[in-house]
């Protein structure tokens, strides 16, 4: 096992990210450690608890739509006022990845190279995330040991912020996280993970999941028990929770598909039109790419994935995590092609579960380099699925990454051609900035 750790620090000892070293934070986002004493689940009996929670079948059967077992004694509410109010203590829970403790589970993350897989972390996130909810969620008719009769789902990934660290193949690493703000219907949780270095903990990642409740059917929303801080600090978080929603609002009423790019904007496309122009031709016709430069149509991967129900969720949909691995992959592939190393992922946000994706699905994935800065890369992942029989196609997720290089070479500029690809360039600029501003004033 010191070969593998060898290996992995071998490969990432020399690198240094400053621009994403988030050593200093502006305000509170994680309540910590409530002192629980119980031995912490790994994130594989955290799976198997959801499963018996919600009495999910285990052998898949396709004539049937839910996999998962109502309790006909707990009736759904009609308002958040029936629901009693719940703490962050409440859904407060830790939970551990071993990858130094069990040799069998490490194998299912290790990389050809011996180091960790991140799109295999994703995955667990989102199911951590899950489980927070459903502890959060209580009725007042609910007993010991019941599930609640609704389901949460994935509804937006807002934010994960990485350190750049080296996540080492031989130490487990510890999940923690509550949920942190609560609407109607909806749940924000706020997680991070650490592994040991030194015998301490380290913080490396940090995250932000929206979740939201629907009646059992799927179909509708329910409502969610009310979040109640009990502390100056959780008030500070709850806060947080309401700013991150107001920014949400505020970046979806400013989004590219709704409104025109800025004077600013428009001026740095038209600069990048000049360009690219031939000054010997005298005409708008003829284009020519500059030094250092890459058109953006050359800079794109695609993959299609026949959907099987092995990758299901507790619903009989394909599970979000796994659509967010398989995207990851694909965009870290991507930078890897573009830069020509092996690139680190630094942050991933705004990820939108627009629509469900069924079991059976063609899943078509479209990763594009959208923006280039320096050493770092924007790549951007459109995820559609594809009803061959009735040629209709619809979108169900829109993946954001942010990449670093591991060169001391400044990466190539990504040059739109198209009006088309100048929106995907200005979309993947506000996000790069976006996630540069994230780790100038957040600290891991």
């Amino acid at each position: 096992m010191f070969r593998l750790r060898q290996l992995c620090s071998s490969s990432l000892q020399k690198l240094k990210f400053p621009r994403w070293g988030m050593t200093h934070t502006k305000h509170v986002r994680f309540v910590g450690n409530f002192n629980s004493s119980r031995k912490k689940l790994t994130i594989q009996e955290v799976k198997e608890k959801l499963n018996d929670q919600l009495g999910v079948q285990k052998f898949y059967r396709p004539t049937e739509s839910l996999i998962y077992s109502q309790d006909k004694s707990l009736s759904v509410p009609q308002s958040q006022a029936e629901l009693p109010p719940r703490k962050m203590k409440d859904s407060y829970d830790e939970c551990i990845i071993p990858l130094g403790s069990n040799a069998m589970e490490r194998e299912k993350y290790l990389n050809f190279k011996g180091a960790i897989r991140t799109g295999k972390i994703l995955e667990d996130i989102d199911v951590f995330s899950a489980w927070l909810c459903y502890k959060h969620v209580l009725l007042h008719t609910q007993k010991p040991g019941q599930s609640a009769p609704l389901c949460i789902v994935t509804a937006l990934v807002d934010k994960i912020s990485l350190s750049g660290h080296i996540i080492y193949p031989d130490e487990d690493i510890k999940m923690s996280g509550h949920v942190s703000w609560v609407g109607k219907t909806s749940l924000e949780t706020s997680m991070q993970l650490e592994q040991k270095e030194s015998e301490e903990w380290r913080k490396f990642l940090h995250a932000y999941f929206v979740m939201v409740a629907r009646y059992p059917d799927n179909q509708g929303s329910a409502f969610v028990n009310p979040l109640i801080p009990d502390s100056p600090q959780e008030e500070a978080i709850f806060r947080q929770g309401e700013a991150n929603k107001i920014h949400r609002q505020k970046w979806s009423h400013q989004s590219l598909l709704r409104s025109a790019p800025n004077e600013q904007e428009r001026e740095l496309l038209h600069n990048l039109f000049l360009e690219t122009l031939d000054p010997k031709a005298h005409t708008f016709k003829i284009r020519v790419l500059p030094p250092c430069s890459m058109w953006m149509e050359d800079a794109k991967l695609k993959n299609v994935i026949i959907c099987h129900p092995q990758e299901r969720n507790l619903y009989n949909k394909i599970f979000g995590g796994f659509l967010m691995r398989q995207a990851y992959e694909l965009a870290w592939t991507l930078a890897y092609v573009y830069s020509k190393t092996r690139p680190v992922i630094v942050n991933v946000d705004d990820i939108w579960f627009r629509q469900p994706v069924e079991i059976g699905s063609l899943l078509y994935l479209h990763a594009q380099v959208v923006y280039v800065k320096d050493r770092d890369m924007q790549v951007r992942v459109h995820a559609s699925v594809k009803d061959p029989e009735k040629g209709r196609e619809e979108t169900t997720n829109t993946f954001h990454f942010t990449f670093t290089s591991r060169g001391d070479e400044l990466l190539p500029r990504i040059i739109p051609r198209s009006y088309h690809e100048a929106m995907l360039y200005l979309d993947g600029k506000r996000h790069y900035e976006s996630a540069l501003e994230t780790a100038e004033l957040h600290s891991l």
